[in-house]
């Protein structure tokens, strides 16, 4: 992914609220499945690790889209964003 396809990204994400909340009980399989299900509906979505959870964003988002097949697009505070393109119908159209 290049910056300027980031910086895309990036800004779209900025209007949206997170999906997933990454807690205490860490990344299980409903978490996975409920995170492959958004991004193939949204294509990007938001996560929050909450304060007891014992990932950094950075890495909760890291493992998330490792397991699904996705893109971390960025990672500040709290909160991260990750993107896939959908396999059926696309919505986001990336710079090249």
């Amino acid at each position: 992914m290049t910056s300027k396809q980031r910086a895309y990204l990036k800004s779209l994400a900025n209007g949206i609220d997170p999906i997933l909340h990454v807690g205490k009980g860490g990344i299980g399989d409903a978490l996975i499945k409920q995170a492959d299900d958004a991004l193939e509906a949204r294509e990007l979505i938001k996560l929050k690790c909450l304060e007891n959870c014992e990932y950094s964003p950075r890495e909760a988002a890291e493992e998330i889209a490792g397991r699904i097949g996705a893109e971390v697009v960025f990672s500040i505070g709290s909160k991260a964003v990750i993107y896939r393109r959908a396999q059926k119908n696309p919505k986001i159209e990336l710079p090249k």
